[in-house]
């Protein structure tokens, strides 16, 4: 039987047609059974439908009964609808087998449902931008999403950055801790997080999740380094950072840096956090607005395990 994948749009309208067309072409040529949300391409302003249209798109994902509920796109929209959301529906869809998928606005829908129910969904592509891209999409990005629907998937590795930070502050480190030569294995730990911005946004709302001792992962787009920093600082002095026993930094992508820098860059910013945190600060995570996206899932139980430049995140013992 082919696995069922259901398209909605529960976040910005359908701008790209051509990349969604391609996208839907894309899944069904991978062997799946497409259904598109009948309010997928609905326009409401900048949105995929009014409020009541989008809540409705994802209360339908969650009785649809397929195996992925797969965003068509993400842009913004989810925040404002959040305490609207009927999360027993979508847990139990969770506990049933449907596995909600997607990333960037999507993460405000992903910690709320973690912060309310528990359940776990997954931080990956979205139709458009990743199935739909114009030159094709990821080999391993379809290798990962392929991996999550025939439940074959276990984790991600991925190299550490030789320039990214070879000292490893677990431990406060001095200069000669090099993170060549260490090994770290940090297990059954809640892998969380997303977005940076919207998981900022949510900071003192019903819906950021309270995750102890957890491995917290954070992306963005056209995000300016010291405004990265900014929402770091926030999270630090909220005292959320100090909870994880890790913070790994994915792809931070589409800025641009001005002569009034003077040299500080997103560097900076890695270093600025690991002289302020205890937990492990580790870089190069292929997640966020690039083509090359692993799948995660977000609020699973993980194993985060580092040597010397190998670095991996397990959860084979747990799906």
């Amino acid at each position: 039987m082919k696995k069922h994948i259901y398209i909605y749009s529960p976040s910005s309208a359908v701008r790209d047609k051509a990349s969604f067309k391609r996208g839907l072409k894309k899944l069904s040529a991978m062997g799946y059974e497409v259904e598109v949300d009948e309010a997928a391409l609905t326009t409401h302003q900048r949105f995929a439908g009014d409020d009541k249209t989008r809540l409705a798109a994802i209360h339908r994902a969650a009785s649809s009964g397929a195996d992925i509920a797969l965003i068509s796109r993400g842009g913004y929209g989810l925040t404002r609808i959040l305490p609207d959301i009927d999360y027993r529906a979508v847990a139990n869809a969770i506990s049933k087998g449907t596995q909600f998928v997607g990333f960037s606005d999507f993460t405000a829908f992903q910690l709320a449902v973690l912060a309310k129910t528990g359940a776990v969904t997954w931080a990956g592509p979205s139709l458009g931008e990743d199935f739909g891209a114009a030159d094709g999409a990821d080999d391993i990005m379809e290798a990962c999403f392929d991996d999550l629907v025939t439940g074959q998937g276990e984790g991600s590795g991925w190299q550490l950055p030789k320039s990214a930070g070879k000292l490893v502050n677990d431990i406060k480190s001095n200069e000669n801790t090099i993170i060549a030569e260490s090994i770290h294995n940090i297990s059954n730990s809640i892998l969380w997080g997303g977005n940076l911005s919207m998981l900022t946004s949510l900071v003192g709302t019903p819906y950021m999740p309270v995750v102890k001792n957890g491995i917290l992962f954070i992306e963005d787009v056209g995000e300016h380094p010291y405004k990265v920093e900014r929402m770091l600082a926030q999270l630090l002095q909220a005292g959320i950072l100090a909870q994880q026993k890790a913070i790994i930094f994915g792809q931070f992508s589409n800025y641009k840096l001005v002569p009034h820098d003077k040299g500080y860059k997103l560097a900076s910013v890695v270093a600025w956090l690991k002289s302020n945190v205890k937990g492990l600060v580790l870089t190069g995570l292929p997640f966020g607005h690039i083509a090359t996206k692993v799948l995660l899932p977000v609020g699973l139980s993980v194993t985060l395990a580092v040597e010397k430049r190998d670095a991996f995140l397990l959860w084979g013992h747990q799906h």
